[in-house]
């Protein structure tokens, strides 16, 4: 992925050791987590069948934990995984925008902090165990860098179009806020049963990877920086974080009835969905019967 040299966004903020001078600021200290840690974590939310939206409060309305909103100032990138993040970020500002903009539409896109301590949110206390998240409390991608190491070293999915595809996804998850497509799952959540629920959250993380394919087609036609094999890299991503392969490698069995992100076949195939036409209306992973 060719992706020096190009914009990069100026709505990340680094909350990474004090460095932010603002912004929202924990109430409490946390002992940091390394990646061992991250990847147990990982595996047990899906062994045990608990979205990691849930323990964020996302679905079940957590409390807000911010004592401040005010964005931290911009800073010049001080990595070239911090420049890459910022990069990937300005160029789903710009696919959406224009996408939108075709259509008469106007959405605000994400802001998105980098953290590696307990970070407070509008969906209640954020921790890089959880790996990657959206808040729609307060509209915040929450990515902590270590994660895309646990992506490479853990989970057998390395690559920089890895990394795009995880960050595409949970913008993805902003576009299904400001779209209002996750409150009204929200909502459906609270009236069905926990399996039942499960099958809800399944469909709107396997729309988020088909919005992320989207940003793909659209990204590839306007800067054209994808090189040989980083569709694969995505793929493969998608794959190992399917429900059924990290299941299988934490008991040796899988529970479908259990599954709140999908199978690695589901994940593919919608990322494919999205990528191959570069339309959301492609994307209505609710209506159909199979996924």
């Amino acid at each position: 992925m060719k992706w020096e040299g190009h914009r990069q966004s100026d709505r990340v903020e680094d909350l990474r050791g004090g460095s932010s001078g603002g912004g929202a600021r924990p109430r409490a200290g946390g002992r940091r987590i390394g990646l061992g840690g991250i990847f147990i974590a990982l595996l047990a939310a899906w062994l045990f069948g608990i979205n990691p939206l849930t323990i964020l409060g996302l679905l079940g309305g957590g409390e807000a934990a911010l004592e401040a909103s005010t964005p931290a100032p911009q800073l010049p990138a001080r990595t070239p995984a911090e420049a890459f993040v910022k990069t990937v970020l300005a160029d789903t500002e710009d696919v959406w925008a224009a996408y939108f903009g075709q259509r008469g539409l106007q959405v605000e896109p994400p802001r998105l902090r980098l953290f590696t301590d307990p970070v407070p949110t509008a969906c209640g206390t954020g921790e890089a165990a959880m790996g990657p998240f959206y808040c729609p409390g307060d509209e915040y991608v929450y990515l902590d860098l270590g994660f895309f190491d646990t992506l490479h070293r853990q989970l057998g999915a390395p690559g920089d179009f890895a990394q795009a595809y995880v960050i595409a996804h949970e913008v993805g998850h902003h576009l299904q806020h400001k779209l209002g497509i996750s409150g009204q799952v929200q909502k459906a959540r609270l009236k069905l049963s926990k399996a039942e629920g499960n099958q809800l959250s399944v469909r709107l993380e396997l729309q988020a990877d088909c919005l992320a394919g989207v940003w793909a087609h659209h990204s590839q036609r306007g800067k054209g920086w994808l090189e040989q094999g980083d569709i694969e890299e995505a793929l493969n991503a998608a794959a190992r974080i399917g429900d059924d392969v990290l299941q299988r490698a934490a008991r040796g069995t899988v529970v479908p009835e259990s599954f709140t992100h999908g199978s690695a076949a589901q994940r593919q195939r919608w990322f494919r969905a999205g990528l191959q036409g570069g339309r959301i209306e492609a994307c209505d992973t609710f209506k159909v019967q199979e996924l």
